[in-house]
C-alpha cells in the first residue's frame, strides 16, 4: 500500500460566511416573491458558497425552498445538501422526482451517506448503496460499524498514509502533491492497513532523501481509538497540541483521522444539541416544518411539563387555609419558587457542560456536591437575609420575613443538591440531563418552594 486518499468532500469549515451578511442577503431574498425571488436566488447563486446557499435555503417556507431549490445547479446539490440540517434536506429529497432524486443518490460517496443516513429512511438509504460499486460499499460498512457518537463514524477519511519502505523523497513529494486541510503527518502502515506510526511533516522535509520513512516514527505519537465518544476524541486531539491524530480500530487498523478542525466544529455541533435538547428539541428540526409536525414533537414536553405544573398545583393547595387567611403569601411564593429554579439551574448547566467534558466520575461527585451545596448555602443566606428583610418591610409583618426568608434558604440548598444529583441519576438510567433534567429540577425546586413556604407559613400563623 503506497498511499490511502479519500477524494475530498464538502465541509462546512470550508464554506462559512459571515452570519451578518448571510441575514441581509436572507432579507432580500425573503421579501421578494415570485420572478422577483427567483431573479434574486439566481443572483446569488453566482457568488455565493455552497454553505450560504444551504443556509438560505432552510431560511424560506416549504413552498418556496423547492422552487428555489430547482434553480441549482446538479453538479452543486450534493454539497448543498450535505450543508443543510436534517429536516430540511430531507424535505427536499422526499419532493424530488424518482429520476432526480436516483441522480442524487448517485453522486453520494461513502463519507456524506454514512453522515445522511443517521436521518434518512432506510429505504433512501439501501437506495443509494445499490448505486455505488462494492468498494464504496466496502467502505461504507466500515463507517457504519459504528453508532452515530463514536467517532469512527465521522472520522476524517482523507490522510495520508504511506508503506513502511517509502522514503523520505517520497514523502516530499506527496506532501507537496496532496491538499488535505491539516496535513501534518505522514502515517505508516504495513500491507494489511496496520498503523505502524506517524512521521511528522517537518522531520520529512530536514533528512537524506533517500533515508526510509520508517527511521523516522514519532515515538510521542499517540492514536484515538474508533469506538471513542465524539467528545474523548475532540478531548485527545485537543490536549495533544497537534493538528491530526489517526483513528484505528480495536484491530489497530487505520480508518481515518481527526483533525483539530473537525473537534472544533464536533465540539460545537454538541453543544448546539445540548441547548436544543434542554426544550427537548432537535437541532436538526426545521425552521419551517410543517405545523403538524412541530406541534407533535414539542406537544410531549408541554405535556410533561403540564404533569408538573399540577404536582406543584397541588402542594399549593395542602396550604389553602393559611393562603385564604395571609393573602401575602400569594404575593411572595413566585419569589421562592423563581431563586431556587435559578440556583439549581446554575448548578445543572455546571454538571452537564462537565458531564460532556468527561470531567465528572462517581471519585469527584461528591466533592463537587460539597462545593455547590457550599455555594447554595453562602447564596441561600445572603438572599435569604435580603429579601427577608424586604418582605418584613413590605408587608410591615417581621414573621412574614423569617418564613420567606428560611423557605428561601432552605430551596437554594436544596436546589444546589438537586442540580448535582439529578444530572448523575439521570446518567444511570441512560437519559439525556439535557433533555429532561431541567424539567425534573424546576419540579424539585416548586415542590420544595411552596412546602417550605406555605408549611412555615401555616405553623407561624395558624
Amino acid at each position: 500500500m503506497e498511499e490511502l486518499t479519500i477524494p475530498p468532500e464538502s465541509t462546512t469549515e470550508n464554506d462559512v460566511t459571515p452570519q451578518l451578511e448571510v441575514s441581509q442577503v436572507a432579507l432580500q431574498l425573503t421579501e421578494a416573491e415570485g420572478e422577483q425571488q427567483a431573479e434574486v436566488f439566481s443572483d446569488i447563486l453566482n457568488d455565493a458558497e455552497a454553505g450560504t446557499v444551504a443556509l438560505l435555503l432552510e431560511s424560506l417556507p416549504l413552498d418556496e425552498r423547492y422552487d428555489r431549490w430547482q434553480q441549482i445547479d446538479q453538479e452543486e446539490r450534493v454539497d448543498v445538501l450535505n450543508l443543510m440540517r436534517a429536516a430540511p434536506r430531507l424535505d427536499i429529497m422526499q419532493k424530488m422526482p424518482s429520476d432526480e432524486l436516483d441522480a442524487l443518490l448517485s453522486q453520494l460517496s461513502p463519507e456524506v451517506l454514512i453522515d445522511w443516513s443517521d436521518s434518512l429512511p432506510n429505504s433512501i438509504t439501501v437506495r443509494a448503496l445499490a448505486q455505488m460499486g462494492d468498494r464504496q460499499r466496502k467502505h461504507f460498512d466500515l463507517y457504519d460499524q459504528y453508532d452515530e457518537k463514536e467517532i469512527g463514524r465521522y472520522a476524517d477519511h482523507q490522510f495520508l498514509a504511506l508503506a513502511p519502505d517509502a522514503t523520505v523523497s517520497q514523502g516530499q513529494r506527496y506532501l507537496r502533491r496532496i491538499d488535505l486541510d491539516c496535513n501534518d503527518h505522514i502515517f505508516i502502515v504495513d500491507e494489511n492497513d496496520k498503523y505502524l506510526g506517524t512521521v511528522r511533516r517537518h522531520d520529512v522535509f530536514k533528512h537524506e532523501a533517500e533515508l526510509p520513512l520508517i527511521d523516522l516514527l514519532w515515538s510521542d505519537s499517540r492514536s484515538i481509538a474508533a469506538n471513542s465518544s465524539l467528545i474523548e476524541a475532540a478531548e485527545a486531539i485537543e490536549h495533544s497540541r497537534e493538528l491530526e491524530m489517526p483513528v484505528l480500530d480495536d484491530q489497530g487498523i487505520l480508518i481515518g483521522r481527526m483533525t483539530l478542525r473537525t473537534a472544533t466544529a464536533l465540539v460545537r455541533e454538541h453543544y448546539e444539541a445540548q441547548l436544543m435538547a434542554s426544550a427537548g428539541m432537535d437541532e436538526d428540526d426545521d425552521l419551517f416544518a410543517p405545523i403538524i409536525v412541530g406541534a407533535r414533537r414539542r406537544a410531549v414536553w408541554l405535556g410533561i411539563n403540564l404533569l408538573t405544573a399540577f404536582l406543584a398545583s397541588a402542594t399549593i393547595g395542602l396550604f389553602e387555609n393559611v393562603l385564604t387567611q395571609v393573602v401575602a403569601l400569594a404575593v411572595l411564593m413566585p419569589i421562592v419558587a423563581s431563586m431556587g429554579g435559578i440556583a439549581g439551574s446554575q448548578s445543572l448547566t455546571l454538571m452537564i457542560r462537565g458531564m460532556a467534558m468527561g470531567q465528572i466520575s462517581a471519585g469527584n461527585v461528591m466533592s463537587l456536591l460539597k462545593n455547590e451545596l457550599g455555594i447554595g448555602a453562602l447564596n441561600g443566606t445572603l438572599w435569604s437575609i435580603v429579601i427577608g428583610f424586604i418582605a418584613g418591610w413590605w408587608f410591615n409583618d417581621a414573621t412574614m420575613g423569617i418564613v420567606i426568608g428560611c423557605a428561601i434558604l432552605i430551596n437554594m440548598a436544596v436546589a444546589a443538591i438537586a442540580g448535582v444529583m439529578v444530572p448523575m441519576i439521570l446518567q444511570k438510567f441512560n437519559q439525556d440531563a439535557a433533555l429532561s433534567g431541567s424539567v425534573i429540577l424546576t419540579t424539585v425546586t416548586d415542590v420544595v418552594g411552596f412546602f417550605t413556604f406555605l408549611g412555615l407559613a401555616t405553623v407561624l400563623y395558624l
